[in-house]
């Protein structure tokens, strides 16, 4: 257990801020509420990534594969990209894995499609009920046994 921290009855006194000096603008409220103003509050994030043309349609189970080593002139996040998918990976979880919104994800992943460094696969879509000469053929093949 630590020992309680014992505090003055008087507080020190501040020494006195000095006065700006000539010729400096004026502005009407004093630096140190506009420091004050801020503190607190947590920036908001924002991303300004942008691509050369338009948008790929991608959805969120695309699967992403790196077709090439990042070239010299990739940004970080160009760079992250192409270093996970190295094994396919859906877009969903790149941008989970990056911790960027789908949205920012979608444009790296078309700049890096239009320089030809990943390959977009489409997701496999199962079809909800079999083809019925399919399932045919599988009953005369266990009929024959």
């Amino acid at each position: 257990m630590t020992a309680p921290k014992r505090r003055r009855r008087y507080p020190a006194p501040q020494p006195p801020v000095p006065p700006p000096p000539p010729g400096a603008a004026a502005d009407d409220e004093p630096a140190g509420e506009a420091e004050r103003e801020g503190e607190g509050k947590q920036p908001e994030r924002l991303f300004v990534i942008s691509g050369d043309g338009e948008r790929v349609p991608l959805d969120l189970v695309t699967l992403i594969v790196a077709r090439a080593e990042a070239p010299s002139r990739a940004t970080p996040e160009q760079t992250a990209v192409l270093r996970m998918c190295a094994a396919p990976l859906s877009v969903a979880e790149i941008s989970a894995y990056l911790r960027l919104p789908f949205s920012v994800v979608t444009v790296l992943i078309t700049d890096l499609l239009t320089a030809r460094l990943v390959q977009a696969r489409a997701p496999i879509v199962r079809q909800q009920i079999p083809d019925r000469s399919l399932l045919e053929a599988v009953m005369h093949g266990l009929q024959r046994l």
